[in-house]
């Protein structure tokens, strides 16, 4: 899902008091870390994740491996943490712009 820069600015805003939920270490990206994100995803729709894996290039990579295994989307990057966003297929609860 594309999300406008308007949409973004929102989730932004409601992500910014939230705390991580998932945190990836130095282990990296299982299939039980992707299903684990996937349902949090499924229940809360918008997710921070804590990386600690490395320089920047290995935290790009394990985000876009996270994107596709869960099909979501990357609202903002900022150091370390990320915040991903996927709307439920039903009865979404954020209302997107």
């Amino acid at each position: 899902m594309q999300l406008s820069e308007k949409q973004k600015k929102h989730l932004r805003r409601l992500a910014h008091d939230l705390k991580p939920l998932i945190h990836v270490g130095t282990g990296g990206i299982s299939p039980g870390l992707t299903a684990e994100l996937s349902q949090t995803l499924e229940h809360h729709e918008l997710v921070k994740v804590r990386l600690r894996v490395g320089a920047r290039e290995q935290r790009n990579s394990a985000i876009e491996q996270l994107l596709d295994a869960t099909r979501a989307s990357l609202v903002t990057r900022i150091g370390n943490t990320a915040v991903l966003y996927r709307q439920r297929p039903e009865n979404p609860g954020i209302e997107l712009p």
